[in-house]
């Protein structure tokens, strides 16, 4: 099993770092933060400096993880160039565009695949972190049309040990899709929170399940889900303005006909669908990784809603809901 090199050791890194080891991994990392640092030495992990760590990864061939917050992959990538130029590379990143960008223009020899894990918590830091994390959580695998199947195999075995499932995507069809599913959502908490906020004591001393799981991410570090959501910003605009659009023709049919039939059962269909598909009977899927469309066969497991379960020296074993 190739070792692994984690860089930044919060709630997602330290994740990674603890579940890899979990899986039998040699695993250490790195951190910009003395606390993430003397949590994770002390709960026994190997802590180096950044470079150590990556000059490491270098002489081991190992698979570099960054799991720093967005704003710091450039000054991550940087220091990758320097240290370890042509090695396995991942991240788990919330988006893909842009450190895609920021690889290919800092790291032409590098052999990477992006990944973004669908798990998380409020909590952030070391002491968060938890091998369980991901258990039988989605996590994306990136793969763009200079992405090698080899760079692939390595990103996506690893959310396989860490006991996620694969879900294969270009990076710009994720950011798009975590628009509508995550960063949306965390606008959308935010301005609920707010709008309650404005009804005072009496608003919120009544306050219950719809208004607890509408704005449970708005507990979230609000740096972390600024980058988060600012890094996507075209993608968040779109999603923002159909929002804005549905949110229009409510107010509209509320203030002439003072229903709201349609924004109701439309939001009622979408929420069945999610959950229909989640429960969906499966069928398998093989992709042979000698195929000359492999990549392409892997996108469309994706789009479909289908997922990687797992992969042998031949083949890539997934998959695909029945609907």
């Amino acid at each position: 099993m190739r070792a692994v090199c984690v860089i930044g050791l919060g709630l997602i890194g330290g994740s990674v770092l603890r579940a890899a080891s979990a899986a039998g991994r040699d695993v250490w990392g790195a951190t910009a933060s003395d606390e993430d640092a003397e949590a994770a030495r002390a709960a026994g992990y190997r802590v180096e400096s950044t470079e150590d760590a990556l000059d490491r990864a270098a002489a081991e061939d190992a698979l570099v993880v960054v799991a720093t917050p967005v704003t710091a992959v450039r000054d991550v990538l940087r220091l990758v160039a320097w240290h370890a130029p042509e090695a396995w590379l991942t991240d788990v990143v919330s988006v893909k565009d842009p450190v895609a960008a920021e690889v290919r223009g800092l790291l032409p020899e590098v052999r990477y695949a992006g990944g973004h894990p669908m798990a998380g918590a409020t909590e952030s830091g070391w002491e968060a972190s938890s091998a369980e994390l991901f258990t039988g959580a989605p996590w994306a695998v990136t793969l763009d049309e200079e992405t090698g199947l080899a760079a692939w195999r390595e990103a996506a075995a690893l959310a396989l040990d860490c006991g996620a499932h694969v879900v294969p995507a270009s990076s710009g069809a994720h950011d798009d899709a975590v628009a509508r599913i995550s960063h949306l959502p965390h606008v959308l908490a935010a301005v609920l929170a707010a709008a309650a906020g404005t009804g005072g004591p009496l608003a919120l001393s009544l306050a219950a399940g719809s208004f607890r799981d509408g704005t449970r991410v708005s507990a979230s570090d609000p740096e972390l889900v600024r980058s988060m959501t600012e890094a996507n910003r075209g993608a968040l605009i779109d999603a923002v303005d159909d929002a804005l659009g549905r949110l229009g023709a409510a107010r509209g049919s509320l203030s002439s006909t003072g229903g709201l039939k349609s924004t109701v059962d439309a939001g009622h269909v979408a929420r069945i669908e999610w959950e229909e598909l989640r429960s969906a009977p499966r069928e398998p899927l093989s992709v042979r990784w000698s195929a000359p469309d492999a990549a392409e066969r892997l996108r469309e497991i994706g789009e479909r809603g289908g997922r990687v379960v797992s992969l042998s020296e031949d083949s890539a074993e997934a998959d695909v809901p029945i609907v």
